[in-house]
């Protein structure tokens, strides 16, 4: 006869597993919330998605704007503090794109040039990153070949100052939720959509302007991370509407909490009623099986682009 604790055991798991599964598959994301220039494209042989609209609010979408900085027409300038990438065009204007900003990317002040470009470019952590966290990085020594799991995206360029690598690159990420933030790692992030429209733009040579916070905050003005931690003009507005969206947050995190606690607790119950049927004590009840662990590389891929 099979072992009940055995059978008990699959049959819980069965009914955890279909819990999980959910519902029917969900539907593609409607093409209209898709922004002009953010549509999904094929690219060589990979195919890069859109990026949803609402990561596109507050600026983030590339745009046309005024600029009266003194750079001239055709240089690329950096702002790190309001996570802003400008390439100066003719007639007063520039071209601005959303940026997000590793630790890197804070490394670096002042004018370079491009020295190099590259599709789909490989990626390789740096000795140092490596002996900081080998539990991240050493499997990457020997680097990751260009693709859709690469976090230096579709595009890259390379600055390069008195005929040397700086190790700062300006590129596309596989994570557009990241665009407008301060990032764990990585330089310059952009959306693949804007890092290959950068890409096709500018030349090897070109001019790299870093701002300096002294320069962002004569240009731009002082800026603050809101409440999800992205980059906006640090005004009255903001501020009020910062405490509003914490105290949100907060209480959906406790109103999720009470809810999985909540259902812990009827699982916990199901599991019993469901061993004292099968005449099984508590004490040998099989337990619930465990969550699935995080798909490895998953954090390794978040940290590394």
């Amino acid at each position: 006869m099979t072992n009940p604790i055995l059978r008990l055991a699959a049959a819980l798991s069965f009914s955890v597993l279909a819990a999980c599964a959910g519902g029917p598959k969900e539907e593609a994301p409607d093409p209209s919330k898709t922004l002009p220039g953010y549509e999904g494209v094929q690219d060589g042989a990979y195919f890069i998605e859109p990026v949803p609209a609402n990561l596109l609010g507050e600026g983030r979408a590339k745009t046309e704007v005024a600029y009266t900085g003194p750079e001239a027409p055709g240089t690329i300038v950096v702002d790190t503090h309001a996570r802003k990438l400008y390439l100066v065009n003719e007639g007063g204007t520039a071209t601005r794109y959303a940026i997000a900003v590793g630790r890197e990317g804070l490394s670096f002040r002042g004018s370079g040039y491009i020295g190099r470009k590259a599709e789909w470019p490989s990626w390789q952590p740096t000795a140092n990153m490596i002996r900081t966290r080998p539990d991240l990085y050493a499997e990457y020594a020997g680097g990751l070949p260009g693709g859709l799991d690469n976090p230096l995206g579709a595009r890259a360029l390379y600055l390069y100052r008195g005929g040397r690598d700086t190790m700062f690159r300006i590129h596309g990420t596989i994570q557009n939720e990241s665009i407008g933030h301060a990032t764990s790692a990585g330089c310059i992030r952009l959306f693949n959509q804007d890092a290959i429209d950068l890409y096709t733009k500018v030349d090897t040579g070109v001019s790299v302007k870093v701002r300096s916070l002294e320069e962002s905050l004569a240009i731009e003005g002082p800026y603050m991370d809101d409440a999800w931690g992205r980059a906006v003009p640090e005004t009255p507005e903001n501020i009020a509407q910062k405490e509003q969206d914490i105290q949100r947050i907060a209480e959906d995190e406790a109103r999720q909490a009470e809810e999985a606690a909540k259902a812990a607790a009827k699982a916990e119950k199901d599991r019993l009623r469901a061993c004292r049927k099968q005449r099984i004590s508590a004490e040998d009840c099989p337990p619930l099986p465990a969550e699935p662990e995080a798909v490895a590389g998953t954090t390794v891929a978040s940290t590394r682009g």
